[in-house]
């Protein structure tokens, strides 16, 4: 049997937990028309349900200007911690002006209700451009990560913070499974070794196929859709959801496979996002991560590999989980079926590669992508969708 002490540690050993407990949240609430206000935008909101429910973990609010600072410059904390992505609450000059340092500051969601608290520890200017150069590699605005640097405030608010209560996904909710509980259920089913796999992309046969690959090594697997914010032009989450239930259903042994959302928001960061979701996926009691060909990728900003290339930059063991590298997968026409270029003996005319922008330009001609490249259920989900949209 599983014990506890069996199940991976949490980044920085410790799974954090900042939602408020009862009498939090009655205090907060009796205060809650005296503080003053900051709107959270989707990705603001869902980094703070992130942060508060140990999704982010070791972070317990958003970071103070050391920790930024230096996790833009060499992707680990003051304290060493390793850790690949800012996580920052941006304001104007304006909003930050009559906030002072060690008051509360009421956080509301892009609605306007209130749904959170933060501790203003320090409010402090940063350099945009050396954050979009250090961690998505280029300045250019037309990137989405770096477009969202530019666009958003030029304060960072930084302090713990609390999450007022933890409110069940208003699309997904049989699928909201946040870590705690996720390492529960991994207990429960006796696994010791678990693989996370993180799409913002519906499924298709090279996931697939990476994934069962992966499921061979390891006692489960962990699909965690990102259903935060996207591009406007990524296929919507509903949709790619609707895609891995018919897969769980018919294709995956669901006695071996979890799925679950992941609420983040994508930041399009390529190799330093892969590490991002790596941890992330650690802290759910994931042992092992897949990293696939351009992980989070975004245009033509990043090496093909470069999201695995990246792993080696950290000390052996350091991030405390297991990146699996997968090369790119396709099609064989000769021996008809999936495979990289590590197993297959074909030419490059024999190998069949959809990207997901020819699979889009199909379903908007009302064609269907084949079976080499989908599932024909998931086609069919996909095609019916565009036409929805259309």
């Amino acid at each position: 049997m599983t014990t506890k002490s069996d199940l991976i540690a949490p980044h920085g050993g410790q799974l954090i937990n900042r939602i408020a407990t009862p009498a939090e949240r009655d205090e907060f609430l009796a205060k809650a028309d005296s503080l003053p206000r900051i709107q959270l935008d989707e990705r603001a909101t869902s980094d703070l349900v992130m942060i508060a429910i140990g999704g982010f973990s070791p972070l317990k609010g958003f970071m103070e200007q050391a920790d930024y600072e230096k996790v833009v410059d060499d992707m680990h904390l003051v304290d060493g911690t390793a850790w690949a992505i800012p996580v920052t609450l941006s304001v104007t000059e304006e909003q930050a002006e009559p906030l002072k340092e060690g008051n509360w500051v009421r956080l509301d969601d892009q609605s306007g209700k209130f749904i959170g608290v933060l501790e203003l520890t320090q409010k402090y200017q940063y350099n945009k451009a050396h954050e979009a150069v250090n961690v998505y590699r280029t300045d250019e605005i037309k990137h989405p990560g770096v477009k969202v640097v530019y666009d958003q405030g030029a304060i960072n608010l930084a302090g713990p913070v609390w999450l007022l209560e933890r409110e069940p996904h208003p699309i997904f909710p049989k699928y909201q499974i946040d870590p705690a509980e996720s390492r529960k259920m991994f207990l429960e089913l006796g696994w010791k070794t678990v693989v996370g796999f993180q799409t913002r992309n519906p499924i298709h046969r090279a996931h697939e196929y990476i994934q069962k690959c992966a499921l061979e090594i390891v006692d489960g697997l962990f699909l965690h859709p990102l259903v935060g914010a996207t591009k406007k032009d990524d296929i919507p989450a509903d949709v790619r959801m609707r895609c891995y239930e018919i897969m769980m259903d018919k294709y995956f042994p669901q006695d071996r496979v979890i799925l679950a959302i992941n609420p983040s928001a994508m930041r399009y960061a390529g190799p330093r996002e892969a590490i991002f979701h790596a941890l992330v996926r650690k802290n759910y009691g994931c042992t092992h991560f897949i990293v696939g060909r351009d992980h989070a990728g975004v245009g033509d900003y990043y090496g093909t590999y470069d999201a695995q290339y990246i792993f080696d930059e950290f000390e052996p063991g350091e991030l405390g989980i297991i990146p699996m590298k997968f090369e790119h997968a396709f099609y064989c026409t000769r021996t008809e079926q999936m495979a990289t270029s590590k197993t297959s003996p074909s030419t490059k005319e024999e190998r069949i590669h959809l990207s997901g922008t020819k699979v889009r330009e199909m379903l908007r001609r009302g064609e269907l992508p084949p079976s080499q490249f989908s599932r024909p259920e998931v086609a069919q989900e996909l095609a019916n969708a565009m036409k929805n949209q259309s």
